[in-house]
């Protein structure tokens, strides 16, 4: 094993220790205002499961990305990952939609206001591309 994959090894354990513990506490809170009893291996499961899922999202979240040509991830790979999950999809767009207002930006992400009566029209600009004719 190389020191990265040591080093990749060790935050991953300790990613699942933390998940672990938040995970637990979250248990130990509810369980106990329900009189009810959870074992150290329900807890162990659930936390292999949620990590799981994390992964999977969050490899899903790269590809998308990567797919349309972007480092990044950005608003519109998330709302892809939610494409069967309508309930899900509600939810985080009227989050988005808080969250813009609270910060100015319309719908579409721009700053309030912007490219009023600038006359600018966005998009490509017209000219000889593919399918063009030449005249």
């Amino acid at each position: 094993m190389t020191s990265n994959d040591t080093a990749a090894a060790e935050r991953e354990e300790r990613l699942k220790s933390a998940l672990w513990y938040t995970i637990g506490t979250y248990i130990d809170n509810s369980t106990i205002s329900s009189h009810l009893n959870a074992t150290p291996q329900f807890t162990g499961a659930l936390t292999e499961l949620i990590y799981t899922q994390i992964a999977n999202t969050a490899r899903d979240l790269e590809t998308f990305a990567n797919h349309a040509g972007r480092k990044v991830i950005g608003v519109d790979d998330v709302m892809l990952l939610t494409r069967r999950n309508d309930a899900l999809e509600v939810m985080l767009r009227q989050e988005l939609e808080r969250i813009r207002a609270a910060e100015g930006r319309t719908a579409d992400g721009a700053p309030e206001g912007a490219n009023i009566g600038t006359g600018k029209k966005r998009g490509r600009p017209a000219g000889k591309g593919k399918g063009k004719a030449a005249k």
